[in-house]
């Protein structure tokens, strides 16, 4: 769930820069006293998410408007079903209808990517997760999408792990004085994960004591020696070209997380509409 304090700000902002310093259409149509109810309704098939912030949208504006939903946050939701009722002050509930559906449909949509991609790996036992490819001041909404959808999240920022990539590797000189002087510094709460491209890269992460070691843009049959190389010791990730075609065929060769920024990044919005 996302708390109230931590979401009211972004909220309160984002009808901010859409009302600007009025909405000149509604507040000239539309009396203090005149009042309408309104459904949200799905045009497609999909995951809902984002409920309660759609419904705070609303709130912020008028604490007297009435949102009642009939559906939670990762039910399955089909073409033509209507998932709210709004009824209230028409001057705010128009007023606020883009932003609220701004977001519910952004999140519905990461939520119902997720969930494509989570079910095609099945009954395996790897777990999509996402990655730091999100929209800036937007994260928590993505990640929270994510959650919903049936995903797993990796870190949040870059004060959550630490992660070893290819440039981290260059300035420190190699995976193992990378990983050494990390392992020195940082609390001992936190993991260090280390991106491989090679087999050799695999072994030196493996002996220099990395928690989880992450195989980036490996073919399927590298991945698989990497898998029995490392044998369960650390957990492993699989990252680079993880479409919902290759996904399956990525979670067969035994990685423990498969990350993509394309559960995030690529979702399309699900199509949503407030119909009055």
């Amino acid at each position: 769930m996302l708390s109230d304090f931590y979401i009211e700000d972004h909220i309160k902002n984002a009808l901010k820069e859409d009302i600007g310093f009025g909405d000149i259409t509604t507040e000239n149509l539309a009396a203090e006293e005149d009042t309408l109810t309104a459904s949200l309704d799905t045009r497609e098939d999909g995951i809902l998410c984002g409920r309660h912030v759609f419904e705070l949208v609303f709130k912020t504006l008028s604490p007297e408007i009435d949102v009642k939903f009939y559906f939670k946050d990762g039910d399955k939701i089909k073409k033509g079903d209507k998932i709210a009722e709004i009824s209230g002050s028409a001057k705010y509930i128009l007023m606020g209808e883009r932003v609220a559906l701004n977001y519910i449909q952004r999140m519905s949509g990461i939520a119902t990517e997720t969930s494509k991609y989570q079910n095609a790996i099945g009954e395996l036992p790897a777990k999509i997760v996402d990655t730091r490819k999100t929209t800036p001041n937007f994260r928590a909404f993505e990640k929270y999408a994510v959650k919903t959808g049936g995903g797993a999240l990796h870190r949040f920022n870059l004060s959550d792990c630490a992660m070893i990539k290819d440039n981290h590797i260059k300035f420190a000189g190699s995976i193992t004085k990378a990983v050494s002087k990390l392992r020195k510094n940082i609390s001992h709460a936190h993991k260090i994960e280390v991106e491989c491209d090679t087999l050799e890269q695999v072994k030196e992460a493996l002996d220099a004591g990395a928690d989880i070691i992450m195989l980036d843009n490996m073919p399927c049959d590298k991945m698989k020696e990497a898998c029995k190389l490392i044998n369960k010791k650390v957990i492993v990730e699989a990252s680079g070209n993880v479409r919902l075609d290759t996904v399956r065929k990525i979670a067969e060769c035994g990685v423990d997380i498969i990350s993509s920024s394309a559960i995030v990044a690529k979702a399309p919005a699900l199509d949503l509409g407030l119909d009055m």
